[in-house]
Formats: C-alpha cells, sequence, structure tokens
C-alpha cells in the first residue's frame, strides 16, 4: 500500500480495501480511517457516515448526538484548567473550502487521535466581500446549512441546528472544538448599526475626515432614528422614536433588530435593510472608523491615491484610509472597524486612547455574546483573532486590570461556568515594538493566553532563520506560561505568496509536530495533500482565499476548492499518522527532554529528543531538506539510562532496510546517515 505515485492508484486502493478500512476505524483498531483521501470523505453518503458512526460510537450515543437540544460531553470538559490545550494538536478547518458544516465530520474521520482539537475558521454571517472575519451579524452563516443532512434528518431544518450536533459528533469522536474570537466587526454590520455607541464613527467629505469627535454616536442614533421615521420599522412598527431610549439597555438589542433588519430567517430583507441605512449614513458622510494592525494604530486619514479609490455598483465612492505616521507593519484594514473599548482623550483630537476609563458596557456585551455563542453549541477553546494587538506606547503594563485585553475578559468570563475552556491566541511572536508596542510574549501572558500561534509555518524548514525560532519557542514554553505552537500551515499560509515553505519538508514539519509531546501544534485542512507548486496555481488550490468571496480580480475564486493530488505526501504522513497512534498514548504526559536542541546559531540542522524521567523513545529528524547527514552522533541518554540500546521503530522515510539497533559507545549513539528531511523513531531497550 506504500507503493502508488499517484492519486487515481490511492483512489483504486480505497476502492478496493474500503470495507476493511472502515472495519478498522469501527472496531477502534485505529482511531481515524486510514488511506482515506479527504476528497473521498466529503463524497461519503451519509447513510454510511451514520452507520460507521453507530458502530464506532454507539446507536444510542448517536440518536443522542443528532438531537439539537442534547450536549454530548467534550472530551476535555472534565479537566479543571484549560491546560490541556498547552498539548492540544490543533486542525484548523475553514468551514467554506469544504462547503458545509455537516463535511466537518467527514472530514474528521480522516484525521487521528492525536489531532485532537478542531478550530473552525469564523462561523457568522459575513459583510464586505464575504470575508469570514469581517463578520454582518451574530447569526450563523447561512452557506454552511447542509440540504444533504436537512434530507437525511428533516428536524436539522436550520443552520444552528446543524452546528450543534456537529460539535455533538465530533466530541463523541473525541475530539475538542473551538470557535474564532473576534474584536471587530464588518464596518456596516448589523451589531454596529444596532449598537453605534459601542464604536468609533468618523465624518468624511471627499478626500478629508472632518470629524471624529468621541461622541460622534450621538450624530449617527439621530440619523438613524431619522431613517426609521422615513421608512417604518422592518419588522416591529413599536419602537421608542427617541435615540436615547431606541438605543438604550431597556429597549435591547433583539428588538433593534427586529426594527432595523427584520426577522432573523429574512436574510435577503435583512441585507437590503442593511445596505438601504449604510447608504442614508453614507451619503450624510458617516462611516465607522476602520480597525488597524501595526504600530502605531491610531491617526487616520484618506488615502488620496487613484488606486485607493473604490466605486460600487450603486455609485458610491469609496476611500481606503491610511495611518498618518506608520511603523513597519502598520496596515488599514477598511472593512472593519473595532469595538471601542476606552474612552478618548480630548475629545479624541489627536486620536488617543484613554486606557484608564474603560468604557464597561461594551466589555460587558462582547463577553456575553460569545458567552452565549459557547453556552449554546459548546465549543472548547477560543482562537483570538489579532491577539497581538497591544496599543499602549509605554508597552506591556506591570500590572493590569480586568479591563487589560478583550480576549482576556472573554475567556475569563466564560471560565466562570467552564473552566476547562482554553485561550488560542492568534499572534506571531513578532520582535518588540513591531506588531504591538511592548514584547507580544509579555502582553500574550498577562492576557492569559494559553498558547499561541506563533510564525514556524511561515519559514523554510531547517533555515537558519526556522531553527532560531525553533530554539526561541522551545525557551518560551519552558520559562513562560505561554505555550508556542509547533505551527505546521495556517489557512492564512496557504497562499500563492508563501508556496516555498512546503517545497519541501512537509514530512519533517508534521513529525515534529506530533512527536513533540509537550509542545502543541496547528495544522491547516489542506496540507495533507498539498501540491509542490513551482509555479503559482489557480486560486482554487489555496484555501487562504476562501476566506473571503470575490468574483473577480488577482484574488478572485471561480469554483470549489480544489484538493492537492500529491499522493507521496499523503502516504508519507498517513504513515506518520499510524506510528503516531501505537507510539504517542505511551507517552502521552511525558516532558521533553532535549538531546540535540535545534541550534540556536542555526547551522547544525539534526535534533533528538527523548522524555525525561523514563525515557522509553528517541526520536531525531534531519531538518535539512537538501542534504542527507552523514556520520551523525547522537548524544546519550542521561544517566541512569545512558548504555540503553536504541532499537529502530519507525521512519518518515520507506527504507528498503532497516537501520537495525544503535548502541552507545560510551559517549554518543553513531548513526551512519539521515536522509534530507528525514524522521526517525527508536525505542529505548530495557536492560
Amino acid at each position: 500500500m506504500d507503493k502508488p505515485n499517484d492519486l487515481p492508484s490511492l483512489e483504486i486502493i480505497w476502492q478496493e480495501n474500503s470495507e476493511a478500512f472502515m472495519a478498522q476505524y469501527e472496531n477502534r483498531e485505529h482511531s481515524f480511517i486510514p488511506f482515506l483521501l479527504p476528497e473521498c470523505a466529503l463524497r461519503m453518503p451519509t447513510p454510511l457516515l451514520i452507520s460507521i458512526l453507530e458502530k464506532r460510537l454507539g446507536k444510542a450515543v448517536v440518536e443522542e448526538a443528532l438531537n439539537p437540544e442534547s450536549f454530548i460531553e467534550s472530551p476535555v470538559s472534565m479537566n479543571p484548567s484549560p491546560e490541556w490545550l498547552k498539548r492540544a494538536n490543533t486542525v484548523g478547518i475553514n468551514v467554506r473550502t469544504i462547503g458545509n458544516f455537516w463535511n466537518v465530520v467527514k472530514y474528521a474521520l480522516t484525521l487521528p487521535a492525536t489531532q485532537n482539537a478542531i478550530h473552525l475558521l469564523p462561523i457568522w454571517e459575513p459583510g464586505v466581500v464575504s470575508s469570514l472575519y469581517g463578520m454582518a451579524s451574530w447569526n450563523i452563516n447561512p452557506e454552511f446549512f447542509s440540504p444533504e443532512l436537512f434530507d437525511a434528518f428533516p428536524h436539522l431544518d436550520r443552520v444552528e441546528k446543524q452546528l450543534k450536533v456537529v460539535v455533538n459528533l465530533l466530541h463523541g469522536m473525541g475530539k475538542s472544538v473551538g470557535m474564532d474570537v473576534i474584536p471587530h466587526t464588518d464596518r456596516f454590520s448589523e451589531i454596529v448599526l444596532a449598537n453605534p455607541q459601542f464604536f468609533e464613527w468618523l465624518c468624511r467629505k471627499g478626500k478629508k475626515i472632518v470629524a471624529h469627535s468621541a461622541d460622534l454616536h450621538l450624530k449617527v442614533q439621530e440619523l438613524i432614528l431619522q431613517f426609521l421615521k422615513m421608512f417604518g420599522g422592518a419588522a416591529l412598527s413599536d419602537f421608542p422614536r427617541d435615540a436615547a431610549a431606541f438605543f438604550s439597555k431597556k429597549f435591547g438589542e433583539k428588538k433593534r433588530l427586529l426594527v432595523l433588519f427584520g426577522a432573523t430567517e429574512d436574510f435577503e430583507g435583512r441585507s437590503v435593510r442593511r445596505e438601504s441605512l449604510m447608504d442614508f449614513l453614507f451619503k450624510n458622510g458617516y462611516e465607522p472608523v476602520p480597525a488597524s494592525m501595526g504600530l502605531p494604530y491610531r491617526g487616520l486619514k484618506v488615502d488620496k491615491r487613484k488606486i485607493a479609490k473604490t466605486v460600487d455598483s450603486k455609485g458610491r465612492e469609496w476611500r481606503d484610509f491610511a495611518i498618518k505616521n506608520p511603523g513597519e507593519m502598520a496596515r488599514v484594514f477598511s472593512p472593519l472597524t473595532r469595538y471601542k473599548l476606552y474612552g478618548r482623550e480630548e475629545d479624541n483630537k489627536n486620536w488617543k486612547i484613554d486606557f484608564d476609563k474603560p468604557r464597561k458596557e461594551v466589555w460587558a456585551y462582547i463577553c456575553e455574546k460569545y458567552g452565549e455563542v459557547q453556552d449554546r453549541f459548546g465549543f472548547d477553546f477560543m482562537r483570538g483573532d489579532m491577539a497581538h494587538v497591544q496599543m499602549r506606547k509605554g508597552g506591556v503594563p506591570a500590572k493590569v486590570d480586568e479591563f487589560y485585553d478583550p480576549h482576556k475578559a472573554i475567556r475569563n468570563h466564560i471560565r466562570k461556568a467552564k473552566p476547562y475552556f482554553g485561550y488560542f491566541a492568534e499572534s506571531f511572536l513578532a520582535p518588540p515594538g513591531i506588531m504591538a508596542y511592548g514584547d507580544e510574549v509579555d502582553h500574550l501572558e498577562m492576557a492569559e493566553a494559553d498558547t499561541t500561534l506563533g510564525n514556524l509555518q511561515s519559514m523554510v524548514v531547517g533555515s537558519a532563520e526556522f531553527l532560531q525560532t525553533f530554539r526561541w519557542y522551545l525557551d518560551i514554553l519552558t520559562s513562560r506560561e505561554l505555550a508556542p505552537n509547533f505551527a505546521v500551515m495556517t489557512a492564512d499560509k496557504d497562499d500563492p505568496r508563501f508556496d516555498e515553505f512546503y517545497h519541501a519538508g512537509n514530512e519533517a514539519r508534521l513529525f515534529t509536530a506530533f512527536f513533540l509531546a509537550d509542545m502543541p501544534s496547528y495544522t491547516g485542512l489542506g496540507f495533507e495533500c498539498r501540491d509542490v507548486h513551482l509555479q503559482v496555481a489557480p486560486n482554487e488550490h489555496y484555501t487562504k482565499l476562501f476566506v473571503f468571496k470575490i468574483g473577480n480580480g488577482p484574488k478572485a475564486t471561480l469554483g470549489p476548492y480544489v484538493w492537492g493530488k500529491n499522493s507521496k505526501l499523503f502516504l508519507h504522513l498517513t504513515r506518520i499518522r499510524l506510528a503516531a497512534e501505537k507510539i504517542l498514548p505511551k507517552i502521552k504526559k511525558a516532558s521533553t527532554q532535549w538531546l540535540l536542541p535545534p541550534d540556536p546559531t542555526g547551522h547544525k540542522k539534526i535534533i533528538a529528543w527523548t522524555q525525561k524521567d523514563k525515557p522509553k523513545f528517541v526520536f531525531f529528524a534531519n531538518l535539512d531538506t537538501q542534504k542527507a547527514a552523514k556520520n551523525c552522533k547522537i548524544p546519550k541518554l542521561p544517566s541512569p539510562h545512558e548504555m540503553r540500546k536504541l532499537k529502530f521503530e519507525f521512519s518518515t522515510k520507506q527504507l528498503k532496510k532497516a537501520p537495525g539497533t544503535l548502541v552507545c559507545n560510551g559517549k554518543n549513539y553513531p548513526v551512519s546517515k539521515l536522509a534530507k528531511g528525514e524522521g526517525r523513531v527508536y525505542k529505548v531497550e530495557e536492560f
């Protein structure tokens, strides 16, 4: 089964052996269905999927899971803290690439127990260019509804019900499930228009910002009432005619949404109303202040370049914005706006935030909203989008309060009832003063992040930068409260700009991610069969380009996601997954003892490690993807295990002859050769 060299051969293997492979999963011989290509998994009919799950989990469990009013217990819910997330091997899934929530369950059949956490990229109704990160409302994205699941189970007639049963089934399959927590929305989202007081506004006339005072939302509230007096309520005609009363907590967001946009079920009607209200405000010059990234974050101006002007299909002239004195990574996200979490100094005259004046009603709103989502669907952790943001020019404070960071506040709000709930921070651990004021590790510790993404996925395996960064992450892992991920690939990096990172070394990436048992990892959907793109492929081959929907231009996608045809990689990674099934349960709670840690100078490419206290296995890898390593010396095991023999167990390469047993010469274990990019496992023999 290791010989096929093309995808049709793999499909033939599946067709000829599918019953045996499925039986291995059903009988718990394997924790996933081996050799099941993701593309084939998505074509699996629902009756067959249900049959497989019933045999694996039990009919009663599956029946309960398919009840959207039930909760299948999460595999991590008994943990007293989110420490489990610091060892999790997470898989990121952009649901848009696979079509709907139901297909997440099908895809999960291809994931071994080692990959025990699933992160769903944003699940909300999207706004401009249909970006998943530009949420237009708190409603679940209707494009993720599965007609196939509805046909099989007519009671699952809403996308919210389908999401609930999918989380149930994933829990039953042993996976924890995470949601995205986003500190911004689409600039003219329902959230913004129903709560203008929770956001920052500006007034623009042509190429000039003419007003951006701290209380400009009051003018916006008055204009929205004018709109309602002119056009009436959408689905509720009885509402306060006074702006202060209409936008009060007493009247409430739920009623405001009905008045402004109509019933939740009327997606098209809500969209029309939202655009009409947006148009009304836009013609009066009012826009929410766009979100920004990178220092100094604040101090906006209209970008006057021709390329920065866009005229939409309704003739509206939009302008991009820029930061007046931008730093290296400064960028303005024109379609997005942040929550206004703090007051403003000097009526916002100089765009300065008053961090000593948290706007507590806004903090309470986002905490309660995300808390409701977690409670409704049973999510186990959150991935904090843009968690690196730290806007205080003095850097990270020595002491912080409950209003230091929105992700921290949301995490702690949910943890009051769910102590196991974890926080995975999206931060690339840039050098101090690049992406955020101060040190990102200091910031994330103060924000009480359990783990963070890091940036190994953006580096060529074996390069000096990769080795140095890897070593730094290990130092953070052992000396700080934060656990950086060994990131393999993310949806943000599955992009034509980053093809060079995946030309080689992919087996070494997954090997290291899996067998470093006390370091978390993150792998994006599609990595397992990603093609080697020596030249840029069509957009449909990259998951990043499905984060939004664009019909024309350089980022357009004109069809469904196209899975890679890299059968060689898929077979090699399947072998690693099968090996991990056997080995990892034996070292599940072990701490790592490094024998050859990543070289901080970036010169030496061999790494090797075992377990502290009671070594059971030794792992080593040649991170050089260009040439083999010859006459290698692996340091002896720590006392009292130093003279034990090492019996060959596994290689990421399909070796013609097993290397045999390694014997210590008193100083080290000589290894004659390691192929380029090869990872090996040796079992420590008992005396």
